[in-house]
């Protein structure tokens, strides 16, 4: 009866080992991904007066989804804001990062600390939308 309780117990912590080394690997395959997204700040060069809504769809198992709305005033963009996410991040964190794009007329600001993978895909959906305000 021991015998046959160990197999089981040996079998069950295998199978844990073998899930958790593959969920690990899966969640470094997504790391790595949203690591290395590309941001375009040549957007910034052309935009047209408007209202823009652009959305990222978040990486390879749409953690990170989210959609904003840019407007562009005279060139320049004056406002962004965050109309949908899958994350529960705080006012604050958008309300930094976008003032910072916002400011700097840019896509390559600083990240926010803690948060660098979010942060670029936030970006994403603003590059996005500046992709659809480009002059003809």
């Amino acid at each position: 009866m021991k015998k046959i309780f160990f197999k089981v117990f040996l079998g069950i912590v295998v199978l844990l080992i073998i899930g958790g080394a593959v969920s690990w690997i899966m969640l470094s395959k997504e790391q790595r991904k949203a690591k290395n997204l590309s941001l375009d700040s040549s957007y910034f060069q052309h935009l047209q007066d408007g209202t823009y809504v652009g959305e990222y769809e978040g990486g390879m198992y749409k953690w990170r989804a989210n959609a904003v709305r840019v407007t562009v005033y005279s060139g320049k963009v004056t406002t962004i804001e965050l109309l949908q996410n899958k994350e529960n991040q705080p006012l604050e964190f958008t309300n930094t990062l976008y003032g910072r794009v916002i400011t700097s007329q840019s896509l390559q600001v600083d990240t926010m600390s803690g948060a660098t993978l979010t942060s670029k895909a936030y970006l994403k959906s603003v590059e996005s939308a500046l992709a659809k305000a480009q002059k003809p």
